[in-house]
C-alpha cells in the first residue's frame, strides 16, 4: 500500500465514527417557523376558567422565557425567535386558550419582577416550584425537575439508583450546586456504611468535561438532566440514573403566574388535556426530555421547602 493510500485509510477510519455519531444526533430544528412544533385546539373549559384573568394583549398570551441554552430555549436561525422545549410548552398553552403566542426573552434574574409588574401573562422558563416562590406566584406543573447521571455509552456501570451505587466512582459535578450537595450527602452516607469514598472532579469547560468521560478520567457526570439528555443525542453518553432535583424530596418545573391572578387552573387544565392527547409527549420528545415527563399536571403542589 502506498503512503498516500495508507493516509487515506487512516483518515477514513477516523471519519467513520464521526459519521456514525452524526446519524444518531440529527440537527435540531432551529428555524423560526418550527414546522414540527406540536399544536393544539382551543379548549372551551380552559377559556372559561381564565375569564377573569387580565391578559396583556387582546387575543394574545404573552409568555416570558429565558433564552440561552437548549433544550430549554435558544434563538432560532433568525437570531430573534425563541425555540426549544419552553416555547413548545408555551405554544400548547396559548393554543389551548385560543390565543396567539408572543414570546418575550428575559434574563433569569429578571423574570420574577417582569411577571409581577405585568410584563408577561405567564413565565415558562424551567422554574422549579418552591414554598418560598409560592408566596408570590401560582404554578402549573409540566415537567419533573431531575438530575441525570450520565456515563460513557459503552460503560460497564449498571443503573445508579441510590447512594451505594456511586461508592468508589469518579464523578464530575459543578461546584456550589444542588447536585454537588446531594453527592456529598450520598458520600457521607456511604462512608458511614463503610463503603469507598467518591472522587469529585470539577470542570469549568463543557468540552473538557465530556472529554474526561470519554477518556475514562471520570466515570460519570451528574447535572441537570434536561441539558445532559439533550447532549446525549450524539450517542457518546447514556443515562445511568435519575435523581430528583430536590432529593430526597420530589421537585417539579411549572408554568408560573402571578399569585391569585386567575389563570393557573386554566393552564393546568390545558396541560392535562395535552398530556392526554399526546401533544405534551411530542413536545418533550422533540428535545429528548421524555424521561422528565409527568403523568398529571398540578396547580400549586408542595414545593421545595425554605432553607
Amino acid at each position: 500500500m502506498t503512503h498516500r493510500r495508507l493516509l487515506l485509510s487512516v483518515l477514513l477510519a477516523a471519519l467513520l465514527p464521526i459519521a456514525a455519531t452524526a446519524q444518531t444526533a440529527p440537527a435540531p430544528d432551529l428555524s423560526p417557523e418550527q414546522p414540527g412544533r406540536p399544536r393544539a385546539q382551543k379548549i372551551d373549559e380552559a377559556v372559561r376558567l381564565a375569564k377573569d384573568f387580565k391578559f396583556q394583549k387582546e387575543g394574545v398570551l404573552v409568555v416570558g422565557t429565558t433564552t440561552g441554552r437548549l433544550p430549554f430555549a435558544a434563538y432560532a436561525t433568525d437570531t430573534k425567535t425563541p425555540v426549544g422545549n419552553a416555547p413548545d410548552i408555551a405554544q400548547l398553552v396559548a393554543d389551548s386558550l385560543g390565543r396567539k403566542l408572543e414570546l418575550v426573552s428575559t434574563a433569569w434574574a429578571d423574570w420574577p419582577l417582569g411577571l409581577q409588574s405585568g410584563k408577561f401573562d405567564v413565565v415558562v422558563s424551567n422554574v422549579t416550584v418552591t414554598e418560598e416562590r409560592k408566596e408570590k406566584f401560582d404554578f402549573s406543573t409540566y415537567r419533573n425537575d431531575q438530575l441525570g447521571i450520565y456515563v460513557k455509552s459503552d460503560s460497564k456501570l449498571g443503573p445508579i439508583k441510590e447512594p451505594k451505587d456511586i461508592a468508589g466512582l469518579k464523578l464530575i459535578v459543578t461546584a456550589s450546586t444542588n447536585q454537588e450537595q446531594i453527592l456529598l450527602r450520598w458520600n457521607k452516607q456511604n462512608l458511614a456504611a463503610g463503603l469507598q469514598p467518591i472522587e469529585i472532579q470539577y470542570y469549568d469547560d463543557d468540552v473538557v468535561q465530556r472529554l474526561a468521560i470519554q477518556s475514562g478520567r471520570a466515570d460519570a457526570y451528574v447535572g441537570p438532566n434536561a441539558i445532559a439528555a439533550y447532549e446525549a443525542r450524539d450517542g457518546k453518553t447514556r443515562l445511568a440514573g435519575l435523581v430528583s432535583g430536590g432529593w430526597p424530596l420530589n421537585a417539579e418545573i411549572a408554568v408560573t403566574s402571578r399569585k391569585g391572578s386567575g389563570i393557573a387552573e386554566a393552564v393546568t387544565l390545558a396541560l392535562n388535556t395535552q398530556i392526554k392527547n399526546g401533544n405534551y409527549g411530542k413536545a418533550l420528545s422533540r428535545w429528548n426530555l421524555a424521561s422528565e415527563a409527568i403523568e398529571v399536571a398540578r396547580t400549586n403542589p408542595p414545593g421545595l421547602p425554605k432553607n
